[in-house]
């Protein structure tokens, strides 16, 4: 007897119903992709993706029974499974006759996430880590972490519900890969829900905080080295020995510097990505960005 799977591609002991109900996908599957497989049996009119426990489940709704029934038949007789992204994907008829998006004022969306960080060193996540976690589904305007009731949670700002929603849809309940963890750190685990803001205020650069759309904000002393950088973490706790922004300081002026001409200087040691210029303490700082650590390694190195 055959044991290459454990369960079935297709089941068929739902009665028919214009609602199929498909596990095993990838986590990070999109309703894109849910319309995509069932364009060729049919008009797909709802789709409802990252269901269940693992977020692997999904389902999809056509605009007329024979036209799910075509699909399962199809898969049914046919050697190459349904696939997504490579996975195979496990098919059935739904209980449902319709997908009904039910969700309630309160879960309706935002752009603005509630993340809570769970785990037993959870306050040591530095809110580099959680940028480079939640940048993958867009770009972050603005993070601002802070403890309560024992918690350690952070708002993330995106630009719209949309970006907001796909993070929170691919995160919630999912941990931080660990090669972002410093290594004496256990799992820790996302819990996301929305935030009833809409535009945080952050009013300095820190350890705590940060806006990535002003890097003209003043930066805490807090959260600055003997390097110019953002390195400290909460309660004074060195995280982050390095960063990929450089916090400098320009004295004894012999002629005017110019963005270009900081341009120039820096990007001697790596692709520039942005720089930002400001007057403080009556002398001139600028934040040079980088797209990773090396380059600011290599400067201070030499």
């Amino acid at each position: 007897m055959s044991s290459v799977s454990s369960q079935p591609q297709f089941r068929l002991t739902q009665p028919p119903s214009k609602v199929l109900h498909l596990r095993n996908l990838p986590w990070e599957c999109t309703e894109e992709e849910l319309v995509e497989l069932g364009k060729p049996f049919g008009n797909v009119v709802n789709t409802k993706c990252n269901v269940g426990p693992n977020r692997n489940q999904a389902f999809i709704e056509f605009v007329d029974q024979n036209q799910a029934i075509a699909m399962i038949s199809y898969y049914a007789s046919s050697s190459e499974p349904a696939q997504v992204r490579g996975k195979t994907v496990y098919l059935q008829y739904s209980n449902r006759q319709e997908i009904v998006n039910n969700k309630t004022t309160a879960d309706a969306g935002g752009n603005v996430l509630l993340v809570t960080i769970e785990g037993a060193d959870a306050r040591l996540v530095s809110i580099d880590v959680l940028h480079l976690v939640f940048s993958s589904f867009g770009f972050v305007h603005k993070i601002a972490t802070f403890e309560k009731m024992d918690r350690f949670q952070a708002l993330v700002q995106f630009s719209d519900v949309e970006t907001a929603s796909s993070a929170k849809n691919a995160l919630d309940g999912r941990n931080i890969p660990s090669y972002l963890l410093p290594e004496q750190l256990g799992p820790c685990t996302l819990r996301i829900a929305y935030s009833a803001h809409t535009d945080l205020s952050v009013k300095f650069q820190s350890h705590r905080s940060r806006d990535y759309t002003n890097h003209s904000l003043p930066v805490a002393p807090s959260a600055i080295d003997a390097n110019g950088m953002f390195s400290m973490g909460l309660d004074g706790k060195k995280l982050e020995p390095e960063s990929n922004v450089l916090l400098a300081s320009i004295e004894n002026m012999l002629y005017a510097v110019t963005l270009d001409v900081l341009n120039t200087v820096f990007s001697s040691f790596g692709p520039v990505q942005k720089i930002a210029m400001f007057d403080k303490n009556n002398g001139l700082q600028a934040l040079i960005q980088y797209p990773g650590i090396i380059q600011i390694s290599t400067c201070f190195n030499r």
